[in-house]
């Protein structure tokens, strides 16, 4: 036996056809495939790496997201890339080639849609944190939208999947067509309070601690759910509103007044003279501009009503406080009972005068 028996039956094994390729071929595509396999490992660690020490120079948290992006592309990525670009140079059966791609696709696609859904997840957080803490509600409405987020997307990522690879997804869509249309027609009273309930999530008519007048019925909220809102009332009972009548009513919301603009008005009698009736606006003005945090709107002689000359005064206290504008509205009457009093004008209350004609009988 001669040294070139061996290289000759090593030869004849590697130039050996095995499904149209030699084993040489399956050696350099398995070469080929470690190589890229681990040039793509070692790429997200470098690059991974260097994210990490830029992020941590840093005090915003959004690199803090995008290199844990960068950590969620594991092996299986780069597995199904690595076997679909090595096995391009194996002259393989079409099916094969096929499963392939179809490995391919659905790796990167589920990749893609798992970070579609994190960069959602991280900008909903972000921009409702503070609401969503604050009101136990809003958390549970954020988890909830995260939560149909996510499974739309993900529906978009199995259509866009089974598009490209060739199937027809026309009837696909169709039928999730009709069949949400039975859902929504079956259970549109709850979708309806449901989507009224993103509605006031998104757009933040009232929050928890606002106190709301919706037509005759007032209070402050105290929790905002998926389906309701709940109010406690002035008398203490609590009102349980549905979120869809809620969007579809006119909301008076007195957290967001930044002063409280009164209107009173009081009466004289008609014995006042006419140097009492001019000087009333000027002693009005002074009792308004001496309570604090009063800001003076006017002061006017109104008109002539059935038993008092008439006065109306407006003006603005600065804090919208309730019990706030009651106690400068108590200091103002009293001051102007106080007023008047020295300047001799009466307050006027409802009278009524009669006139009796005498007779006088024929002699």
């Amino acid at each position: 036996m001669t040294w070139n028996e061996p290289t000759r039956s090593l030869k004849l094994t590697m130039t050996s056809e095995i499904y149209g390729n030699t084993l040489l071929d399956f050696s350099i595509a398995l070469a080929m495939f470690l190589a890229i396999f681990y040039a793509l490992v070692l790429f997200k660690r470098i690059a991974g790496a260097r994210l990490r020490m830029a992020a941590e120079k840093t005090t915003s948290d959004f690199d803090d997201f995008l290199v844990s992006l960068i950590h969620q592309i594991g092996y299986p990525v780069f597995a199904t890339a690595a076997l679909y670009l090595s096995s391009r140079s194996l002259a393989l059966n079409p099916p094969i080639h096929k499963v392939i791609l179809i490995l391919l696709a659905a790796a990167v696609t589920y990749r893609m849609v798992r970070m579609i859904q994190a960069t959602i997840s991280y900008a909903l957080a972000k921009t409702y944190i503070k609401d969503a803490t604050a009101d136990p509600g809003r958390t549970a409405t954020l988890k909830m939208m995260t939560a149909v987020l996510n499974w739309v997307i993900f529906a978009v990522g199995v259509i866009f999947l089974l598009d490209n690879l060739g199937v027809n997804v026309s009837a696909v869509i169709a039928g999730l067509g009709i069949g949400g249309v039975a859902v929504a027609l079956a259970a549109q009273a709850v979708l309806g309070d449901l989507f009224a309930s993103l509605a006031i999530f998104l757009d933040k008519p009232f929050q928890v601690g606002d106190f709301i007048i919706v037509g005759d019925l007032m209070g402050t909220v105290e929790h905002i759910g998926i389906k309701t809102t709940r109010v406690r009332s002035l008398s203490g009972e609590q009102l349980i509103f549905s979120n869809a009548d809620l969007t579809g009513s006119r909301i008076r919301n007195f957290k967001h007044m930044y002063e409280r603009r009164v209107i009173f008005g009081f009466g004289v009698v008609y014995q006042t003279t006419l140097d009492q009736l001019k000087t009333i606006p000027r002693i009005v003005k002074n009792i308004l501009a001496g309570t604090e945090g009063v800001r003076t709107d006017r002061a006017h002689f109104k008109s002539f009503g059935d038993s008092s000359l008439d006065f109306e005064v407006v003006y603005f206290v600065k804090n919208p406080d309730y019990n706030i504008y009651m106690d400068c509205q108590e200091r103002i009457n009293l001051k102007l009972v106080e007023e008047f009093q020295k300047a001799g004008v009466e307050f006027a209350y409802p009278t009524r005068t009669l006139y009796i004609e005498k007779q006088t009988e024929p002699a």
